[in-house]
This record gives C-alpha cells, structure tokens and sequence, in this order.
C-alpha cells in the first residue's frame, strides 16, 4: 500500500502572477507622484499618437504586388502588426483595444493628410510637436519620484502605459481582462 506523502497542514499555493500584473504593478510602482500620473495619463496617449503618425508620415515605396491596395499599406502597417503582437503576449484582451485605439489614431491621422492637403501644415510637423512636449513631459514629472529609474527602465515604461491605461479604464468599469 502506497503512503500518501501529502502534508495535511500545508498551505494552498498563491495563485501565479500573470506577466500582465507584474508589468502594471511594476509601472505603478515607478508612478507614485500625483503630478506624474495626472501628467503620465495625459502624455501618454499623445506619445503614442505622435509615434504612430510620425512613422505613418514616413515615405513608403511603390510595391507593385499590393496592386490596388499599394496606398493603403505604409510603416505605421509594420508597427501596428508588431506593437499588437507584442500587447497580445502580454494581454489578448487588452491587445484588441490597442488595436481598437490604433484605428481611431488612423482616422485622426487621415483628418491630417487632409489638412495637409488644404494648405495645412506637413503630416509630420503636429506629431513631431506633440512627440516633444509629451516625451519631454513624462520624462520631466518623471523627476519627481522617490525612485529614480534608468532610462532603459523608462522606456520600458513607455511601451507598457499604452496597455496599462486601457487596463486602468477595463478596471474601473469592473471587467475582467
């Protein structure tokens, strides 16, 4: 007869963080300051805009297999397809969402290459200002924290806050991701 070598008295095993709550527990942890997160959740959004609309805005050369649908496929395509991978491995719930965010960023950067063709300024002239006043405002406020991170940490910061502020959103709304 086998012994059971199961203890009686042993205590059940905490559930495994998932790498979405250490990555977000990480952030807050970095974002104590109230004037860093008022300015964090404001800048970020904006960064992320600038980012995709300046990569968007970048020439993209004529490729004759796409066809019809050569216009429709440009840098900003690339970085979508990657940046929602990278959000899917960390959260496919959320992951959806900044592709959903992604669309609407498209739309608003289609209302710019119209300007820009009414005599407005250049596709990249607005993204580029708002890129430097939002990267030099997260990295400003960043400033006031306790904790000084490297910079290397910093930008780890930058591509988790997209997610973490969509995260943010879904738990006050009381929905599970």
């Amino acid at each position: 007869m086998a012994q059971n070598n199961r203890s009686t008295n042993t205590k059940p095993s905490a559930q495994p963080q998932r790498q979405a709550d250490k990555l977000f527990a990480a952030y807050e942890a970095a974002h104590q300051h109230p004037v860093n997160i008022l300015v964090s959740r404001i800048a970020t959004p904006l960064l992320f805009f600038a980012v995709f609309a300046l990569v968007w805005s970048l020439p993209f050369p004529h490729l004759a297999f796409l066809g019809q649908y050569n216009g429709y496929v440009n840098w900003a395509s690339f970085l979508l397809a990657v940046s929602v991978f990278g959000y899917y491995r960390i959260s496919p719930v959320l992951s959806y969402f900044i592709l959903f965010t992604y669309f609407g960023f498209s739309y608003l950067i289609i209302q710019l290459e119209q300007l820009e063709k009414a005599g407005g300024p250049a596709l990249f002239v607005i993204p580029l200002v708002l890129f430097i006043l939002s990267l030099v405002a997260v990295f400003t406020v960043q400033q006031l924290e306790k904790v000084k991170l490297s910079v290397l940490a910093q930008l780890k910061n930058l591509l988790i806050a997209p997610i973490y502020l969509w995260y943010l959103i879904l738990k006050r709304l009381s929905l599970q991701f």
